[in-house]
């Protein structure tokens, strides 16, 4: 079953091109710093499903995780485990070996600022069809992120884009000390979930220019786990726009898969502002 757990924030991106990383820009929307990016975030509240589940969890795990306030670089924290599914507690309309949990991500002192529902399925879903798009180029300029660009994205296709998962990586650890991870990915040195649902954050910034902009949610669908050394291409497709209290917000499905073999390793929908009220 799965554990509470307690842990230290850490800000592995405060120069990143995304501003709202450094304290700066935060500072003048309105924040105490630079925020902990949404996928780092999201891996403290996938940690215990690591630990717990292990290599099922990185070969079939589902996660469903909402940012719904900000987290600081060194800000104590505690995951806080609620609801579990596991063999005592199955119902009828679970199979076989299902298991998971609901958890939020609490700061010291704090309300919660994240929420998180795991599943662990007994069997694996059939995994996405890797479509061939087009590759973009990482290092040409892209659209700026209007609601025009962006509904033209929708409509003509998004550009892929490549990433290797090594230990190089400034995503290869969402622990400053490493080893404090879990087991799969401090051990193993599989992908953890700062690099896995980071594609799917890169791969919108590399199709449209954003800056600042504020990663909000995401279901993830796993695969298969992604090994050291690995090249992953992403495929991305806009599902939705919509503006909420003067944001523009966008909806995307990126899918993930080994750019030789076109294996998916994950499936993910993203939502995020791709503009800040005011800008």
């Amino acid at each position: 079953m799965a554990q509470d757990w307690k842990g230290t924030a850490y800000n592995q991106v405060p120069h990143s091109k995304n501003e709202i990383h450094g304290d700066k820009v935060a500072k003048h929307f309105g924040f105490k710093g630079g925020l902990v990016p949404g996928v780092t975030v999201s891996a403290y509240l996938l940690h215990p499903a690591a630990v717990s589940y292990g290599m099922d969890f990185l070969g079939r795990g589902f996660a469903h995780v909402r940012v719904n306030s900000p987290l600081y670089d060194e800000q104590a924290f505690e995951i806080q485990i609620e609801n579990q599914i596991g063999h005592q507690t199955r119902t009828q309309h679970q199979e076989q070996g299902d298991q998971g949990y609901s958890a939020v991500l609490v700061p010291n002192g704090e309300a919660p600022c994240a929420t998180a529902e795991i599943h662990v399925a007994g069997t694996k879903a059939d995994p996405p069809v890797r479509r061939e798009d087009e590759f973009g180029d990482q290092n040409a300029a892209s659209v700026p992120a209007t609601r025009e660009n962006m509904e033209a994205l929708r409509e003509s296709g998004c550009k892929a884009f490549t990433y290797r998962w090594n230990a190089d990586h400034e995503m290869s650890t969402y622990l400053r000390e490493r080893s404090g991870m879990a087991a799969p990915y401090s051990m193993e040195e599989y992908a953890n979930p700062s690099f896995v649902l980071g594609i799917s954050n890169w791969v919108l910034a590399a199709n449209a220019y954003m800056n600042p902009w504020v990663h909000m949610e995401t279901k993830s669908q796993n695969y298969a786990p992604i090994p050291q050394g690995t090249k992953v291409v992403g495929e991305m497709e806009i599902k939705d726009l919509f503006d909420k209290k003067g944001h523009e917000f966008v909806d995307v499905l990126v899918n993930i898969f080994d750019v030789e073999s076109n294996r998916c390793f994950s499936s993910i929908e993203l939502r995020a502002i791709y503009k800040l009220r005011g800008l």
